[in-house]
């Protein structure tokens, strides 16, 4: 996807991220997960499910940062989460390896914090190609 359509469907994700319906959170184009202010996975979009391997069923109602990333259970990741939980305000985007197997990613994470229910926002755009070509390995 351009980056451009990945940049329109965000913005619209913000907008409406307090009426999203399961349909349409499934049709977006980028990995969708919700936490609990614990951490627990609350929802969980199509393509999160084919970017991760992770089937929807297994991952809700599980600790996101324990049971299924562990590999974000780290400062630079759940950290963040943790500071603007605390903080009560959180919106920021960096480069991350989602080390997941078999399918390992390097993607552009958004966290948010949504005040209204008190929730984390986790958008995930892989990064075109794949981890090797990225970073010159094969």
């Amino acid at each position: 996807m351009p980056v451009a359509a990945a940049a329109s469907s965000t913005s619209s994700f913000f907008a409406k991220v307090n009426s999203i319906t399961e349909s349409e959170l499934d049709s977006l184009p980028h990995g969708v997960i919700q936490l609990d202010a614990e951490g627990n996975v609350l929802r969980y979009n199509a393509f999160e499910v084919g970017l991760s391997g992770l089937a929807k069923k297994k991952a809700l109602g599980k600790n996101f940062f324990k049971q299924v990333a562990p590999f974000t259970d780290r400062r630079d990741f759940c950290g963040r989460v943790r500071d603007g939980i605390a903080a009560g305000a959180l919106h920021c985007t960096f480069r991350f390896y989602f080390a997941f197997e078999p399918n390992p990613r390097d993607a552009a994470v958004t966290l948010f914090f949504n005040h209204r229910d008190q929730t984390t926002w986790i958008l995930v755009q892989p990064f075109e190609g794949t981890t090797e070509q990225i970073w010159g390995r094969r």
